[in-house]
């Protein structure tokens, strides 16, 4: 079946093995919930000690510590009152402490650090490829593919560049408390972002990789052009959105409390359990619309997309060409899946985000384009005008 039913059928193929799979390994690892509970309400009495305040509200001694500063196990008999402390300062202390201690429990920090060599050693990998020009439309998918099991299937849907962006700002807003582990990670991602244009987003989310390949599968052997119409919103439209939305999404945080992002997170098709109906249906659609546009989640709302797009903005490794062997023929640009090469091929407009996918590079019939560090340099003057003018020529 290469119509587009056989299309059609891959894509539902690859969506059933993914949440099956997924299904499969959360029962394999056991795992921690990997959710924070809701924070509970605090007792606190007259005459109550710390050690009595501690039990009372379940609160371990590390935490206690923290919160009081205290020194010596003898401290825990303490009343609370010799601390100099209103009710309202040390239940907002509590409440501090508590949301760090409760995300340090929800972390399973060996499936984390395992997650993140395999990432670097990955994106290492792939980064060579590209360098080497080595990133065929075959290699690609393969490439996309094991991305999205290894990170996603295998590995879960937690640690994400999208969730140190967002959970930070939802913790933040909520409990006035940042989780230095997370702002490490976020560092992390960014690190690889500047190196290498995009490249966390480009190969190793597993929410980016899944979108890209069920992407690809609506695309020709060559993978230059759409089995299936697929299209290019211009890239003020999307970016206006996903500014618009991260608004919203902060407003939300900020004035009522709610993360609007995790009822229908489509990193959690790698978690389909804990998905609602409303969930399963958002990432159904989104699946569907990654056929005919590419990476919706990431150009329309993906907190860290956004961020990411003003880093790569001074990346070392990027998409560039020589328009000494360019031939303004701008097939780089009729193939690229967004409108990014065209702003990269012209240096006319602002240059949307770029996911280092190569494409570009496969139908270059000079070889002028490259993955190469240094700047961006514009095409001399009249470039593509002599272009236009000798084809003119040529069918006269």
């Amino acid at each position: 079946m290469d119509g587009k039913w056989g299309i059609v059928v891959r894509v539902v193929g690859l969506a059933v093995l993914v949440v099956a799979a997924s299904i499969g390994m959360t029962y394999l690892w056991n795992p921690k919930p990997e959710t924070v509970p809701p924070p509970k309400p605090l007792v606190l009495e007259p005459g109550m000690t710390v050690e009595t305040f501690g039990r009372t509200n379940d609160l371990a001694n590390p935490v206690l510590k923290e919160l009081f500063g205290l020194s010596e196990a003898k401290d825990l008999s303490r009343p609370l009152d010799s601390f100099h402390l209103s009710n309202d300062e040390i239940i907002r202390r509590a409440q501090k402490a508590m949301a760090l201690a409760a995300e340090e429990s929800s972390k399973n920090w060996i499936k984390i650090l395992v997650k993140f060599l395999l990432w670097l050693a990955f994106l290492a990998y792939v980064f060579r490829l590209t360098r080497l020009g080595r990133i065929t439309p075959g290699v690609r998918k393969g490439l996309y593919f094991t991305a999205a099991v290894v990170f996603g299937v295998v590995l879960g849907s937690d640690p994400s560049a999208m969730g140190t962006v967002k959970d930070a700002i939802h913790l933040f807003a909520v409990q006035q408390v940042i989780f230095p582990p997370r702002l490490i990670a976020l560092s992390v991602f960014l690190l690889t972002v500047l190196l290498a244009n995009k490249y966390i987003c480009a190969w190793g989310c597993q929410a980016g990789v899944l979108q890209d390949l069920v992407f690809r599968l609506g695309r020709n052997h060559k993978d230059d052009r759409g089995r299936i119409p697929q299209y290019k919103p211009p890239f003020w439209l999307t970016n206006t959105i996903r500014v618009v939305f991260l608004a919203v999404f902060i407003a939300a945080a900020v004035l009522w409390g709610v993360d609007i992002i995790e009822p229908v997170d489509p990193f959690k098709i790698y978690k389909p359990l804990a998905l609602s109906a409303a969930g399963m249906g958002f990432i159904g659609v989104l699946a569907a619309a990654s056929l005919f546009v590419y990476r919706p989640w990431c150009h329309f709302f993906c907190p860290f997309g956004l961020v990411g797009w003003l880093v790569e903005k001074v990346s070392v490794f990027k998409v560039k060409v020589d328009y000494g062997a360019c031939v303004a023929c701008e097939a780089c640009a009729r193939a690229c899946p967004s409108t990014v090469m065209g702003a990269i091929l012209k240096q006319d407009r602002t240059i949307p985000d770029c996911f280092s996918c190569a494409t570009c590079m496969n139908v270059c019939p000079t070889k002028s384009i490259t993955f190469s560090a240094g700047k961006r340099v514009k095409p001399p003057e009249g470039h593509f005008e002599k272009k236009r003018k000798n084809e003119v020529k040529t069918e006269g």
